[in-house]
C-alpha cells in the first residue's frame, strides 16, 4: 500500500537558554535571541515516518514546518535523514502564533498538499509544552487521531495498528486511515544523519534563504529538487484573520528561567513518631491536606 505520510515539524528555540532578550516587547518568544534546535519529539515521529515509508514500498515522507525562512533547516534535516520533500510555511502573517492560529495554517497546507494518508507530528514542542497542535490538526481536518504513540506497528487494509502509551502501561488499537498520529518522546529515537543525502541536499533551499545575488543560482537551475517549496497565507488560500497574532486569543506573559536550589535537609528514621511529626509539619505548612 502507498502512502503519502506528512510530517509535522517545529524548528524551536532551545529555552535551556533563557536570558533578558529571550521574550519581545508583545509578549512573545524571541526567537532570534535563542538558539533554534530541531524539535525533539518531532524527531521521533520523523522515525516513525521513515519506518512506515519502509514497510509500505513506494510511499513517500514530506516535512512540513512553520516559521521563518531559517526554519527551512528543519526541512534540510528531514531530507538528510531520508524525508522526499517539505513544506515551508514562512510569511509574516504567519509570526505570533499560538496553537490554535498553528493548527489552523497546517490544517489549511495540509489541505493544500491533499491527498495526505497519515499525518505524524511530535507529542508536543518544547517551547509550549501543551500537546495541543497534533490534536487541533485532526479536529480541524476530520481526521481520526491516535496520541501518545510510542510506535506505529503496520498498516494493513486501510487501518493503522499503533502502540501508545497511556498510565499504568501501553495498548494497541487500530484506526483507520487517513489518520493523524502524535508520537512521545520515548519512542525510538531518529536514525542519523545519512552521508550521500547530506551530499545531494545540502544546498537545497527557500527561496527566501538565498542572497539577492546567488552563486548557486546555475546549480538550483538544473537541480529543480534543491528549490524547497515556501508558502504564504495567500498561497494556501488562508485567512489573515485565523494566522498568526490575528488569530491567536493566548497571550504569553513572560517566560522565566526557574533554578530550584536547596535549602536545609533533616533526616527522619522510620518511627512512628518522626513520621507523625512529619505529617503534621506538611499539614501546617499546607503543602499536603
Amino acid at each position: 500500500m502507498k502512502l503519502k505520510i506528512v510530517v509535522l515539524a517545529k524548528q524551536v528555540p532551545d529555552t535551556r537558554h533563557v536570558g533578558k532578550d529571550a521574550m519581545t516587547p508583545e509578549g512573545t518568544v524571541n526567537r532570534a535571541a535563542l538558539p533554534a534546535i530541531f524539535n525533539p519529539d518531532d524527531l521521533n515521529a520523523l522515525e516513525q515516518a521513515l519506518r512506515l515509508k519502509e514497510s509500505c514500498p513506494g510511499s513517500t515522507v514530506g516535512v512540513l514546518t512553520m516559521g521563518p525562512p531559517r526554519a527551512g533547516e528543519i526541512i534540510r534535516q528531514g531530507l538528510f535523514r531520508g524525508a522526499d520533500t517539505g513544506w515551508l510555511l514562512t510569511d509574516r502573517l504567519f509570526a505570533g502564533a499560538d496553537t490554535l492560529a498553528t493548527s489552523y495554517a497546517l490544517a489549511t497546507a495540509i489541505r493544500k498538499i491533499g491527498d495526505v494518508d497519515v499525518v505524524i507530528g511530535g507529542r508536543q514542542a518544547i517551547d509550549g509544552d501543551t500537546a495541543q497542535v497534533g490534536p487541533q490538526v485532526a479536529q480541524k481536518l476530520g481526521l481520526n487521531q491516535v496520541t501518545y504513540a510510542e510506535e506505529i506497528l503496520g498498516i494493513r487494509d486501510g487501518k493503522a495498528t499503533i502502540r501508545r502509551h497511556i498510565d499504568g502501561g501501553t495498548e494497541v488499537v487500530e484506526a483507520p486511515l487517513p489518520l493523524l498520529v502524535t508520537v512521545n518522546g520515548s519512542a525510538a529515537p531518529c536514525r542519523p544523519q545519512n552521508a550521500k543525502r547530506v551530499m545531494k541536499y545540502k544546498y537545497a533551499s527557500c527561496p527566501l534563504e538565498r542572497p539577492a545575488e546567488d552563486p548557486r543560482s546555475e546549480l538550483y537551475a538544473q537541480r529543480p529538487e534543491l528549490t524547497l517549496t515556501q508558502w504564504s497565507v495567500a498561497d494556501i488560500d488562508g485567512d489573515p484573520t485565523q494566522c498568526g497574532l490575528a488569530g491567536s486569543p493566548t497571550k504569553v506573559k513572560t517566560v522565566v528561567n526557574i533554578a530550584f536550589q536547596a535549602k536545609e535537609s533533616k533526616t527522619l528514621s522510620a518511627s512512628d513518631a518522626d513520621v507523625e511529626g512529619l505529617v503534621k509539619e506538611l499539614l501546617a505548612e499546607k503543602i499536603i491536606g
